[in-house]
């Protein structure tokens, strides 16, 4: 009857005052050392909770696709774009009388941040000086024009039809991919020097933007003739030559890890079969 009416008390106590010391209370009060509760209230464990994390929508929307432009076949067209310049190619530059030894894509970028257009807070600045010095009846100096970047995707259109670019930079990772799809061939037609980088977002801040799909080197300056013509050369090579090879070359048709377990279980069978 003891043990019951203990019982009765601890369940009241729980119940009612959930925030009290009911396991002090019960020893001060009964004598009771240790409270029955039901298994599995134990702290378990650290492991590796990766696979149970609820990832964001973007981020298994992102996933997926990559899967699936492995699994499945990926024409040359589409293909292209994975051919991206690769940063172990490197070539021989002069800068300040040094010769230099540095990668390709490092090279193009450094000569890409020396021809950034003007900001916006310069271009307020520029045409305020201008529209003072109109005011004072003076004629504003529009001095010499500067050699920029060239960027958006209609401007480069008609840039590359005009055969004006000496270099175009296309972003691998742009979507929907049917925006530049038709570039490369575009450039191959007209005799262009073109690559495919990485990314749309280090395009976009050589040029003051979030993002840009791509831009174009019409011209440099003359202390940069040197490097730039070497930098052609070697894209030239890799991309404008190598047409053919592109054209040819599809993607995807890797399959999966248990798909592979399952080939590999049936050649086994079949080779024991012929034994």
């Amino acid at each position: 009857m003891e043990a019951y009416l203990h019982y009765a008390i601890l369940s009241l106590l729980t119940k009612t005052a959930p925030f009290l010391h009911t396991r002090l209370f019960l020893f001060v009060a009964f004598g009771l050392a240790w409270i029955n509760r039901p298994p599995g209230g134990d702290i378990q464990p650290k492991r590796d909770l990766t696979r149970f994390v609820k990832w964001p929508e973007y981020v298994r929307l992102q996933r997926q696709a990559k899967i699936l432009r492995q699994r499945l076949k990926v024409p040359p067209s589409i293909n292209q774009f994975t051919n991206v310049l690769d940063k172990n190619i490197r070539i021989w530059l002069t800068s300040a009388g040094l010769v230099i030894w540095m990668t390709l894509g490092a090279q193009i970028f450094k000569l890409c941040k020396k021809y950034r257009p003007e900001t916006p807070g310069a271009k307020k600045i520029r045409l305020r000086a201008a529209a003072e010095a109109t005011a004072e009846g003076k004629k504003p100096d529009p001095g010499k024009k500067p050699i920029v970047l060239k960027f958006g995707i209609n401007h480069i259109t008609a840039l590359v039809e005009a055969k004006k670019p000496a270099l175009v930079m296309i972003a691998y990772d742009v979507d929907p991919i049917e925006i530049v799809l038709w570039l490369p061939a575009l450039c191959r037609k007209m005799g262009i020097p073109y690559c495919i980088v990485k990314d749309k977002a280090l395009l976009g801040r050589m040029v003051h933007q979030k993002t840009a799909t791509a831009i174009a080197i019409v011209d440099v300056g003359s202390e940069d003739k040197s490097d730039f013509s070497s930098i052609v050369s070697a894209v030239k090579a890799n991309y404008n030559d190598k047409a053919e090879e592109i054209r040819r070359t599809w993607g995807g048709g890797i399959m999966g890890p248990k798909s592979r377990a399952a080939s590999r279980k049936k050649l086994a069978a079949a080779n024991e079969n012929t034994k």
